[in-house]
């Protein structure tokens, strides 16, 4: 069985809607302290509730256009 991994599309999600993640963290009521570690992958745990937030303020009705699981690459 391979390995799995959670992936936070934060990144594409603020390009895709040509915003910054500050501009977000203001949108979504969460400080940048947070919010920066859950767009470059850097952080273990995610708040159900920033999740909420960022759905909310960019309108996502798919959770999985935030998160995704994916297989652990090889070299990793």
């Amino acid at each position: 069985m391979k390995a799995k991994r959670i992936v936070v599309h934060i990144q594409d999600l603020i390009e895709q809607e040509n915003i910054g993640l500050r501009k977000l963290g203001r949108q979504a009521d969460i400080q940048i302290s947070a919010l920066s570690p859950l767009a470059s992958g850097k952080k273990q745990r995610i708040d159900l509730g920033h999740l909420k937030r960022i759905a909310e303020s960019l309108d996502i009705k798919d959770m999985n256009e935030i998160i995704s699981i994916e297989d652990e690459e090889e070299n990793a």
